[in-house]
């Protein structure tokens, strides 16, 4: 087999238009590789935004567009929008072709994963719908019950985006896209991407009833997490685990004031190679979300900065369907996730990412204001 190979590969390559081909290819693909055309993911999210705007008439586009000086873009949450509005155009009153065309946007800012995690937890609302309409048939829930849920507003279409400012390559501009579980809040400005606060979350984490039995949108976020757990020696787990209560929800959840500004748990330091080798696994399951150069500088920052000072912390069950809770912290970034559950189930997750000092592009920010003379 190898020596057929060997013999088409000399063929092939001694056909004097393949060479010429190939090389003209290979110089196409050296200059694009250097001079980083595969990595416009700025631009690509610009223009992909811009598109999208061009989809809008007049009347949407008043409700898709504010300033970006504008102090309700840092004004996030998570909670249904029965609960908590949300600025911005609906999701779900948008034609086919605007659809379309965000869903281009999503593609730009996300990976693929990160994009299916996106659809499937707006998905899983419509599940979450059919899941309490089918309690109250078999008379599991009453009928305030239902009616408080769907007062909730829940739905596949009930996500709202935003964008702040013009998208364009000189200047900051911002996107968020949020509603019941998740809150996607992305500024740029050229090449420089941040998405941060970012938020998702699922209810519930595990379905276990109807055709959707077995769906989990989030499993490696929990899977990854206690593999982790319990790859340490009990030594390390006296460190690591906590003894406390799991916390009802995120301990940074936008509701709350409260803020983690100390290190909890077992240092990386102290872990062996096979350790810490999970726990990158861990923190890459929530950065390789964003699409591929972000995701690559923020963990070559993780990096670069030490993951032995990278700390994890435990609280709650080792083992899954009970309340468990983690946190990873380090110098660059802070990732919590909890998962209760409304009755003690652990099949409720919440989860977060935060670049530290760069929520909403601060950071990036900052650095353009340094730069430029205003």
């Amino acid at each position: 087999m190898k020596k057929l190979l060997k013999n088409f590969a000399a063929d092939v390559c001694t056909a004097p238009c393949f060479r010429i081909g190939f090389f003209l290819s290979f110089l196409c693909f050296s200059s694009a590789f250097r001079t980083g055309a595969f990595a416009q993911s700025g631009n690509l999210i610009t223009e992909s935004a811009n598109q999208f705007l061009s989809t809008l008439n007049a009347e949407e586009l008043k409700k898709t567009t504010y300033s970006f000086n504008d102090s309700l873009r840092f004004k996030w949450t998570n909670l249904p929008v029965g609960m908590v509005p949300r600025p911005g155009i609906q999701y779900g009153s948008l034609s086919d072709k605007s659809r379309m065309a965000f869903h281009r946007v999503l593609s730009a800012m996300l990976s693929s994963q990160g994009y299916l995690k996106t659809t499937s937890i707006m998905q899983l609302d419509d599940i979450l719908n059919t899941l309490y309409q089918q309690a109250f048939d078999k008379g599991e829930i009453n009928d305030k019950t239902l009616k408080m849920i769907q007062g909730l507003n829940w739905s596949h279409g009930n996500y709202y985006i935003s964008i702040w400012g013009k998208p364009q390559s000189k200047e900051a501009w911002g996107l968020n896209f949020g509603g019941h579980h998740m809150a996607l809040n992305l500024t740029c400005r050229g090449q420089n991407v941040t998405m941060s606060p970012y938020f998702i979350g699922t209810d519930p984490s595990e379905v276990k009833s109807s055709k959707y039995a077995g769906f989990r949108v989030l499993s490696k976020e929990e899977d990854y997490g206690f593999m982790l757990i319990n790859a340490l020696s009990e030594a390390q787990k006296t460190i690591a685990v906590l003894k406390q209560k799991v916390p009802g929800d995120i301990i940074t959840n936008p509701q709350s004031s409260q803020r983690i500004t100390d290190y909890y748990g077992i240092a990386a330091a102290q872990f062996d190679e096979g350790q810490k080798a999970l726990l990158k696994l861990l923190i890459q399951e929530y950065i390789h979300n964003f699409e591929h150069q972000k995701a690559h500088q923020l963990f070559e920052k993780i990096i670069k900065s030490g993951i032995e000072k990278v700390y994890f912390a435990w609280i709650g069950s080792l083992e899954n369907n009970k309340p468990h809770y983690y946190i990873i912290n380090g110098p660059d970034f802070l990732i919590e996730y909890d998962n209760v559950g409304f009755q003690n189930d652990g099949n409720h997750i919440h989860a977060i990412l935060r670049e530290k000092g760069n929520d909403f592009g601060a950071d990036l920010l900052k650095q353009h204001y340094l730069e430029t003379k205003h």
